[in-house]
């Protein structure tokens, strides 16, 4: 039993509330960050999660005992909080957490799930002794409660269209919430963007005084992570380690980026089996490129699942060209689209000839394309966060989340 983390999951009844007045509380009543942490700031649509890992990646082969925040989780709450060595204890996790109940116990309004995950994961990283933190925001930037840190760098990657009813319907809307984490005086580093994008990122440091270096160059070394946009990706991590007071060796940067490992970044389970998170049509983009790079002559199975809120005709209409069958299920999730949905969503955008079936469970969509190699399993984190405790034999420890 575990009675801190079922209260906390408890906690996302009161949904994503944007703001930083609760969570600035929070810290400022837990004593955190404490003195002398130093943090690198991650924001953008796509790719924050494999940037941040391999910033994580390089501190470590540095030596450095770095502390990496990320969300959502795929199978376990833990895998959110870690160090250089390992993750967060479920037996931390109830103890931490029980001392944080006990101080918001009579809050109005309440802390969010995700500022009280936060304010774990920081108390874990002071208690660890860790200098450097890694973190990546939840939502937008601006407003996202990961901004109420200083960080010595911050990183906007690639801005595209996603979460448009909360961060606004056109790039330059949500580029402005990304932008929100730009500090007076912090070195922010981007890539090249849509014009529209990077202007408002351009005229924000300036407005604040921030160095801004522009990427223009992807990376080229040797990387543990395939796909041509992780180039970029790596780029950015780079950059912005160069931009703190850090001095890192050429071998540290080069065995940091071979290292570095991140589930559901197209993701090898078996040799004929892919899982990969693309949730936007940007992400389902960059997916289709590098299934094309590793299976040039061939289609895919794909397995797909969805949550409400998403442009899924989009992402349907992308990944269409590479895909031999559709097998539409329902994730486990209370945001969740049924199968049925999708179907009704595919037809109406996919003219071609592929198959579709529907299937109440993945488990059931698995049994079904066993034999129908290559497969891909693609359309949330939650879906391939559940299917990879199926195939790993963890679906007794797969912890649902909506956030």
């Amino acid at each position: 039993m575990h009675p801190e983390l079922d209260w906390l999951y408890s906690t996302q009844l009161f949904g994503i509330k944007l703001g930083l007045e609760s969570v600035q509380r929070l810290l400022l009543e837990l004593n955190l960050p404490r003195p002398g942490q130093k943090f690198i700031h991650v924001a953008g649509t796509n790719g924050k999660g494999s940037t941040c890992a391999f910033a994580h990646a390089i501190l470590s082969a540095a030596g450095i005992n770095a502390g990496i925040f990320t969300s959502p989780h795929l199978i376990h709450f833990a895998e959110r909080i870690r160090d250089s060595h390992r993750q967060i204890t479920s037996e931390e996790i109830e103890t931490d957490l029980a001392r944080i109940r006990h101080h918001v116990r009579d809050w109005d309004p309440h802390p969010t799930f995700f500022e009280i995950t936060l304010a774990l994961a920081l108390d874990w990283f002071a208690q660890r002794g860790l200098e450097w933190v890694v973190l990546e925001t939840g939502l937008g930037g601006r407003l996202d409660a990961t901004n109420a840190i200083t960080p010595a760098a911050a990183v906007i990657t690639s801005i595209s269209l996603d979460h448009t009813q909360i961060l606004g319907s056109t790039l330059a809307l949500i580029a402005a919430e990304k932008a929100g984490i730009i500090k007076p005086h912090i070195p922010i580093i981007t890539l090249t963007q849509t014009t529209e994008a990077l202007d408002v990122i351009t005229r924000t440091a300036h407005d604040r005084s921030a160095p801004l270096t522009v990427i223009d160059t992807p990376c080229d070394l040797p990387l543990g992570l395939p796909g041509p946009h992780q180039r970029w990706n790596a780029a950015l991590a780079i950059a912005a380690l160069r931009a703190t007071d850090l001095h890192l060796t050429p071998d540290a940067i080069t065995t940091g980026l071979r290292s570095v490992s991140w589930p559901a970044r197209f993701q090898r389970v078996t040799p004929s089996l892919i899982i990969d998170g693309a949730h936007n049509p940007d992400a389902a983009r960059v997916l289709v490129q590098t299934w094309r790079e590793h299976f040039p002559t061939q289609k895919a199975t794909l397995i797909f699942g969805a949550v409400a809120g998403k442009d899924i005709a989009n992402v349907l209409h992308t990944l269409a060209p590479i895909v031999a069958e559709w097998h539409l299920v329902h994730i486990d999730s209370p945001r969740a689209l049924s199968a049925e949905e999708l179907h009704t969503i595919l037809q109406s955008i996919d003219t071609s000839s592929s198959p579709i079936s529907t299937h109440a469970t993945l488990k059931a969509a698995l049994q079904a394309t066993q034999n129908k190699a290559p497969i891909l399993i693609a359309g949330s984190l939650y879906l391939a966060g559940e299917a990879l405790s199926l195939l790993q034999d963890k679906a007794e420890a797969f912890q649902r989340s909506m956030q």
